[in-house]
């Protein structure tokens, strides 16, 4: 009994901790706004699979009945919503997830990949930004950069996520997740020291933990895309 009362009066243990969401903003028709959603998970089936996902509603005037619907149909396609903004409370539901308020804009946009000459390419991407972090990305941190390439001097650690435009340098161990060419850059690559990486992904085309070959495990290695194919080989 008295064991059981000490553990009645323990206090909840409550922390904060922030994660990168992709906002969808749903435009009329809501059909065919579905359909590009179609379109794009045609190129890299389950790409927002397990990631955050806001429904902005503010471009669009839903009834509660036709807001249903449309989480309904995102599901069908194993996108889970983790809230809603932009829409009255009153048209929630009590099944439907909360509203939110306050959410800060970042720079995770998908823009559709040109196809200028090589040259032109290789010019362009030499301009591009870089961001250096001198420190180890840290379980449960999230470090989004879609301006350029990011380069880590310390290891990513698991539950931790790069995300970035260009290509991703980890000079250390890649426990996390690394997201490279974000814009449509196919010809970024990612490069790490030692790869125990939970998801490599590059212009969409990802593999998981589980499709990483066991021969890379703990060694050199870098990933790039050939075609529509993700490659990873060891790094020498």
């Amino acid at each position: 009994m008295d064991a059981t009362q000490q553990v009645a009066r323990q206090q909840v243990r409550m922390r904060g901790r922030s994660y990168v969401a992709f906002v969808f903003s749903p435009v009329v028709p809501v059909v065919s706004w579905l359909a590009e959603i179609d379109a794009t998970l045609g190129k890299s089936p389950g790409f927002f699979s397990g990631k955050p996902v806001v429904l902005d509603l503010s471009a669009v005037d839903l009834s509660q009945a036709a807001i249903a619907h449309l989480i309904g149909s995102l599901a069908e396609r194993n996108i889970r919503i983790l809230g809603i903004e932009g829409v009255d409370e009153s048209k929630l539901g009590a099944n439907m997830p909360p509203l939110l308020t306050g959410g800060r804009a970042c720079a995770i946009t998908h823009v559709e990949p040109k196809a200028p000459p090589p040259k032109e390419k290789d010019k362009d991407k030499s301009k591009l930004p870089s961001l250096l972090l001198e420190s180890p990305v840290r379980s449960g941190q999230s470090i989004v950069f879609a301006e350029g390439d990011v380069t880590v001097l310390g290891s990513v650690g698991s539950g931790a996520e790069i995300v970035a435009g260009g290509s991703i340098h980890v000079y250390g161990t890649l426990r996390g997740r690394a997201m490279a060419g974000i814009n449509g850059n196919s010809a970024a690559r990612i490069f790490c020291q030692k790869i125990e990486a939970e998801l490599l992904a590059i212009d969409g085309y990802y593999q998981t933990a589980d499709e990483i070959a066991d021969s890379l495990r703990n060694r050199p290695a870098q990933a790039w895309l050939e075609g529509e194919m993700l490659r990873i080989t060891p790094l020498n």
